[in-house]
């Protein structure tokens, strides 16, 4: 959609993730850059080809849909689904080289089925994030022997740290297991080339975790995994969410604002209708908890965050129409970012900058 009318955008500082692909990719590993979910929030197509230009030699996405984006606009790198596949989607995925994971005889079987000559694999481990992979490890030699006998290549083999950001003990359980799984494979004749395991929490701690391949979703953004966790060491966010000031009151103490008339006016206060919404994902939980920066100084939402619009108390403050308003970014010495935003009702900023919406147009520099 043209991006030419309402003045409601987002700026994605490609220089930024390629700083950051270059910080994040350890000395001796690859980095594969995962832009799963429209990259983030930012542009999958964009951060892809970015990331590549930084030195990422692997894209990650969860859906065969997302990788057959990623080809059909020309990107040649190995693309890894980050998990099975659905059914009927193996001959489409293997016809445009999009790598498979696999932890499911039936998924080894389908793809066995559909392969024209070699394909490799990956095999997924379970070490305890328990959301998918061979669990217990103890099944993995066997699974991935009967895989290289149906005529699959177990090219690699990984697994997926729960709370690398801020657990040692557990990350270090969690990798011992997965050695110990890896060396069975290697002792029951199957030999990977690549061993991956390290998200941007592991990445930035733990670099005995680097293996052969690191997998940073998050930090590629410039965005911490934690609080506290990588800005330290030079990740610079790419995102800034702007708008700008479509309507302007002079309003009397007591009057009420927006949808429920959940919030009243302390003081006779100048209010600003922004162009921005929940349908836009700026979430509707932030009613009467978000804030925005209108010349450098922090600002409250005023009242229910409606679905094309919000209302801000601007107090004393006399804005005018055509006004700048951060909604994530720097203005003057003042920044929200996309984690202080997501706290701000109890998510992270994964959350925030994933559901910006397609009717945002994205600008690129």
């Amino acid at each position: 959609m043209t991006d030419g009318f309402r003045p409601t955008w987002v700026d994605v500082d490609l220089d930024a993730i390629r700083h950051n692909a270059r910080l994040l990719r350890p000395p001796g590993s690859e980095l594969m850059a995962v832009v799963k979910a429209n990259g983030y929030g930012h542009g999958d197509l964009e951060v892809a080809a970015a990331a590549i230009e930084a030195g990422a030699t692997w894209c990650g996405v969860a859906l065969v849909e997302e990788g057959l984006r990623l080809r059909q606009a020309g990107i040649e790198t190995p693309i890894l689904i980050l998990s099975e596949m659905p059914a009927g989607a193996e001959a489409v995925a293997l016809a445009h080289r999009l790598t498979p994971t696999v932890y499911s005889d039936a998924a080894v079987d389908r793809l066995a089925e559909a392969a024209r000559g070699p394909v490799g694999v990956h095999v997924k481990v379970d070490t305890g994030m328990h959301r998918v992979g061979l669990w217990p490890p103890e099944q993995t030699p066997a699974f991935a022997a009967r895989t290289q006998a149906v005529g699959l290549e177990v090219e690699g083999i990984f697994t997926h740290f729960a709370r690398s950001e801020e657990d040692e003990r557990t990350t270090g359980e969690q990798l011992a297991w997965f050695l110990e799984t890896v060396e069975a494979v290697r002792a029951n004749g199957v030999t990977p080339r690549i061993l991956h395991a390290a998200n941007t929490g592991a990445t930035l701690r733990h670099p005995e975790a680097h293996l052969d391949l690191v997998r940073p979703g998050i930090g590629l953004y410039g965005i911490e995994p934690a609080p506290g966790i990588g800005s330290d060491r030079g990740l610079r966010p790419a995102l800034r969410w702007r708008s700008e000031i479509a309507a302007v009151k002079r309003l009397p103490a007591g009057e009420a604002i927006s949808y429920g008339h959940r919030y009243w006016l302390e003081q006779d206060s100048w209010v600003a209708t922004v162009p921005v919404g929940y349908a836009d994902g700026y979430p509707r939980q932030l009613t009467d908890r978000g804030e925005v920066l209108i010349r450098g100084r922090r600002r409250a939402v005023a009242g229910t965050v409606t679905m094309d619009q919000l209302v801000v108390d601007c107090g004393d403050l006399e804005v005018e129409v055509g006004e700048e308003v951060a909604l994530i970014g720097r203005q003057g010495s003042e920044e929200i970012t996309a984690d202080g935003l997501g706290r701000r009702f109890g998510t992270i900023g994964y959350e925030i900058v994933s559901r910006i919406g397609q009717r945002v147009p994205r600008r690129y520099g």
